[in-house]
C-alpha cells in the first residue's frame, strides 16, 4: 500500500497535472516520510533536481565545502540517530572527494546514503564529462549501490536504500541518479517504508547464556558500535550495576554505559591502559553487544585466542563480518532487543562478581583521575587543559574527534556519560574531527559539543568551519598543535629510529583561521593562559552563539599515556 503525502515543494506554476512530480521531488519526499531531518550537500549540476526539490522541504539543506566534510557529518548523523545520514554530491571528482566518507561509514557500521548525481542516461558508456562507472567505485565499499535507471522506481529505491542502510549491520548505501531521470514526471505516490527485523534471544539463547553467566567468576561485557538507543544504553548500565558485572567499550564508542557508572572499567583498543588490556587474558566469559571482537580490540587478530574460554557475540549480522577467534554462541538481535531480554534472566549476585567489577572499576578510576588543574611553567599542555575543561563541561557533553596522539586525551578523560557522547571515525580516518562536530552540534544544539583535532588531521577538514557559521553550529574546537604527524612518526621511531622522514610540519595560525570564518580563535603557547582561554571560548559559545577554536601550540612528544 502506498500513501500520497501533500506536496510542500512545488510553487504554484510547478504544481504537478494529475498526481505527477519529477522523481527528484518524489526523492526528497519519500525522505521526508522516512523522519530524514537534514541533508549534507556539496551541490552539482547533475543532480538539480533534487536540489529544487530540497527548496522548501522540512529537510535542512547543509551546503559543505568538500565532498569529504559532507560524507563525514552524513555519517556523524547516522552514528546519532536510528536513521541513516545523507550526503549528496555530484559525479566523477564529486563521487571520488566522498570516498572517504563512505569507507567509514562501511567499517564503522555506520547506515548512511550517499546520493551521486550522473551523467545522462543517454551519455552513457560514451567517455561523457565526468563520467565513472558508479558500480566499478562503491561495490566493495557498500552494502548496495543502486542506479536510478527507471525514474518511476525513485520512491522505491529510496525505501530500500533506507532498509538496507538499517537492516542487519548497518553501513552505507550508493544512489545513482542519472540528471535526465530524475527530471522525468512520475506518479507522486510514495513506497512505505521497510520495517527492519531486530531479532531477539531464543529460549535456546537465553538458556545458554544463563548457564554460562552462572559458572562464570570474571565475566566482562563489551559493547561497541551505533545500533543502539539512549533508552536501551541505560537499561543494560542498571542491569550491569544491580548485578556488578562489568562493561568495558569497544575503541571509540564510550558513552554506552556512562563514564561514571560503577560498572564501566574503561576502553579497549589502540593505545589503551594495561589493566584494561588485561582484561581480555583475565575473564573467564565475554560477552560482547552491537559488536564482535575485531582486529583493534585483538590488537591483530592476536590476542584472547583461547578456546577453552567462552564468549557469546550479540549481533544483528549473522555473517560475524569482521571477527577474530573463536565463538561459543552467537545471538542474532539488535542490542536494545537483546538487553529486553536479558533483564528477565533472573540471576543470582555473586561476591565473584562484586570483587571483580570492583578491582577493574578501581584501574579504571585511577586510570581516569585528572591530572593538576593548575597550569605549570612553561610551554602549554594538553593534561592542563583537560583539567581546567573538564570540570565545566555540562553532563550531557559530546566529544568528536578524528585519529592520532590527540585523541587519547579524550579517551582517557572526557566523561561520555549517555549513549552518542563521543563520534570518532574508527577506520583511523583523519579529517572526521570539525565536520562530526558540526553535525553534532546542528542534530543537539543544546548541549555543549567539543572536538579536539590534530594539527595534521584539521587542515584535512578545516574548511568546514565555514559551514558552522553559515549554520549555527557552536562547537569548541581544540586543536593539538605539535607540528608533525604524531602517530606516523611513533611507528617511526620504533622502526627506523632518529630517521625523521615525512612526518614534520609547519603550521599557519589556526586561531587567525577561526576569526576568518567567524568564530573565536585564540592561540595559546604557555600552561598559564589556558583557564582564561577557555572561559573566553565558553563566552563566545554562550553569548555570542558562536565556534570557538583553541590552537594549543604542544612540545612534540608528549603523550597521554
Amino acid at each position: 500500500m502506498t500513501q500520497t503525502l501533500p506536496d510542500s515543494t512545488q510553487t504554484p506554476e510547478q504544481e504537478p497535472a494529475h498526481g505527477l512530480k519529477s522523481a527528484g521531488h518524489v526523492i526528497v519526499d519519500s525522505l521526508v516520510a522516512h523522519g530524514i531531518q537534514r541533508a549534507h550537500v556539496v551541490p552539482g549540476e547533475s543532480f538539480l533536481d533534487v536540489l529544487d526539490g530540497l527548496h522548501g522541504s522540512p529537510i535542512e539543506t547543509i551546503v559543505c565545502r568538500h565532498e569529504g566534510g559532507a560524507t563525514y557529518m552524513a555519517e556523524a548523523d547516522g552514528k546519532m540517530n536510528q536513521l541513516p545520514g545523507i550526503a549528496m554530491v555530484t559525479r566523477g571528482p564529486g563521487a571520488a572527494n566522498a570516498h572517504v566518507g563512505l569507507h567509514t561509514a562501511w567499517q564503522d557500521s555506520t547506515p548512511m546514503i550517499l546520493f551521486v548525481g550522473l551523467i545522462p542516461f543517454a551519455h552513457r558508456d560514451r567517455e561523457a564529462f565526468q563520467e565513472f562507472d558508479i558500480k566499478a567505485w562503491f561495490d566493495t565499499g557498500a552494502k548496495r549501490v543502486i542506479v536510478l535507471d527507471h525514474a518511476e522506481r525513485a520512491s522505491e529505491i529510496v525505501a530500500e536504500a533506507v532498509f538496507a542502510a538499517m537492516s542487519g549491520r548497518p553501513g552505507p548505501v550508493v544512489i545513482g541518479l542519472p540528471e535526465d531521470d530524475i527530471r522525468q514526471q512520475i506518479p507522486a505516490a510514495l513506497h512505505p517504508p521497510i520495517p527492519v527485523a531486530t531479532g531477539g534471544m531464543t529460549a535456546t539463547d537465553s538458556v545458554a547464556l544463563a548457564a554460562a553467566l552462572a559458572a562464570s567468576t570474571k565475566p566482562l561485557f563489551v559493547t561497541g558500535g551505533n545500533d543502539w538507543t539512549e533508552g536501551g544504553a541505560d537499561q543494560l548500565t542498571r542491569w550491569l550495576e544491580k548485578h556488578h558485572i562489568p562493561a568495558a567499550a569497544e575503541w571509540r564508542t564510550q558513552g554506552t554505559v556512562p563514564f561514571d557508572s560503577p560498572a564501566y572499567v574503561g576502553p579497549i583498543g589502540y593505545g589503551r591502559p594495561r589493566p584494561t588490556y588485561d582484561l581480555l587474558e583475565e575473564t573467564d566469559l565475554l560477552i560482547f553487544v552491537g559488536t564482535v571482537p575485531g582486529d583493534v580490540i585483538t590488537d591483530g587478530f592476536v590476542c584472547r585466542q583461547d578456546w577453552s574460554k567462552k564468549n557469546f557475540l550479540v549481533t544483528i549480522d549473522p555473517s560475524l563480518r569482521g571477527r577474530s577467534g573463536p565463538v561459543s554462541h552467537q545471538i542474532v538481535a539488535k542490542p536494545d532487543v537483546f538487553v529486553r531480554d536479558l533483564s528477565k534472566l533472573g540471576l543470582p549476585v555473586k561476591d565473584e562478581w562484586r570483587q571483580w567489577g570492583a578491582k577493574m572499576r578501581a584501574e579504571q578510576e585511577s586510570f581516569s583521575a585528572l591530572p593538576p588543574a593548575t597550569p605549570g611553567e612553561g610551554r602549554a599542555r594538553m593534561d592542563t587543559l583537560m583539567a581546567n575543561l573538564v570540570p565545566a563541561l555540562p553532563s550531557d557533553a559530546i566529544v568528536t574527534f578524528g585519529a592520532g596522539e590527540h585523541t587519547n586525551w579524550a579517551h582517557r578523560y572526557f566523561p561520555t556519560r549517555r549513549y552518542a557522547s563521543m563520534l570518532s571515525a574508527r577506520n583511523g580516518s583523519m579529517g572526521y574531527s570539525v565536520p562530526s562536530a558540526i553535525a553534532a552540534s546542528l542534530a543537539y544544539p543544546g548541549r555543549r559539543v567539543v572536538t579536539i583535532a590534530g594539527d595534521g588531521e584539521f587542515l584535512m577538514n578545516g574548511q568546514e568551519l565555514a559551514t558552522a557559521a553559515q549554520y549555527g553550529a557552536t562547537p569548541l574546537v581544540i586543536v593539538m598543535d605539535n607540528q608533525e604527524y604524531g602517530t606516523i612518526r611513533t611507528h617511526q621511531e620504533r622502526h627506523y629510529p632518529h630517521r625523521i622522514s615525512g612526518t614534520q610540519l609547519k603550521n599557519p595560525d589556526f586561531a587567525l583561521m577561526a576569526q576568518a570564518f567567524g568564530g573565536f580563535g585564540a592561540k595559546i603557547e604557555y600552561d598559564r593562559d589556558i583557564p582564561a582561554a577557555l572561559e573566553a571560548a565558553r563566552q563566545a559559545i554562550e553569548h555570542e552563539k558562536v565556534f570557538a577554536l583553541i590552537h594549543l601550540v604542544v612540545d612534540q612528544r608528549v603523550k597521554a599515556y
